[in-house]
């Protein structure tokens, strides 16, 4: 087993065995559900607590199982293979993230998350930002697949075509992730969101266009 394999499984089970040890120590009732004015809109069982490291467990066997799948496939190398469990490691990051922040809510009983130094918007959209630049930096290596990377009909055409796109997408996703990042320092809450939400949506409009036009030009 490779070393991005054994940190893989480390992400996966550090939620649960950190839940677990939190558990005895929880109320036994915790914030199970906030709304979007950021007050909790439900109280749930201490148990609930386990949900986020059983989410990760699905997450990180379901990539990782899509990793063998594009090794399978792969002709020359593990750029695919790599790529994902990369990718794979990051997501289970922004889980573990995720895990200590509501196990820390939970513990301290917020029904405010207004009131929490950190935002939760800007903790997920940050992390996520930095996936998207490490990302970025992993797509020029993709070989074309129907898995992974920026995958149209346009991008699909040949091999040509496949590598303009990830490198254009790759330069996209960076800037994307950039832009994020300076999004989740500057705002938080509903702004934070919809700024998020309007990066997302030009990111998708512009590759898309620009694969169309690759596809065409070649």
């Amino acid at each position: 087993m490779k070393k991005k394999e054994i940190v893989c499984y480390i992400l996966m089970y550090l939620p649960l065995v950190v839940a677990l040890i939190a558990l005895p120590h929880l109320p036994e009732k915790i914030p199970a559900h906030y709304g979007f004015d950021n007050q909790v809109d439900r109280w749930g069982s201490k148990y609930e607590a386990l949900l986020f490291p059983i989410a990760s467990l699905f997450i990180g066997y379901y990539l990782l199982g899509m990793a063998k799948l594009a090794a399978k496939k792969e002709e020359h190398g593990e750029n695919n293979k790599n790529v994902i469990i990369i990718t794979g490691i990051l997501i289970l990051m922004l889980f573990n993230a995720l895990n200590a922040y509501s196990l820390y809510t939970s513990f301290n009983k917020v029904e405010n998350l207004s009131s929490a130094s950190l935002d939760i918007g800007q903790l997920v959209f940050g992390i996520i930002g930095i996936l998207m630049i490490v990302t970025g930096n992993l797509m020029p290596k993709l070989r074309m697949n129907s898995m992974i990377g920026l995958r149209t009909h346009w991008s699909m055409k040949n091999e040509v075509t496949w590598k303009k796109s990830q490198h254009i997408g790759g330069i996209s996703f960076i800037i994307g992730g950039v832009i994020i990042i300076c999004i989740c320092i500057a705002l938080k809450g509903t702004p934070c969101l919809l700024s998020v939400s309007g990066v997302w949506a030009i990111l998708i409009v512009t590759d898309v266009f620009l694969t169309y036009r690759i596809a065409k030009i070649n």
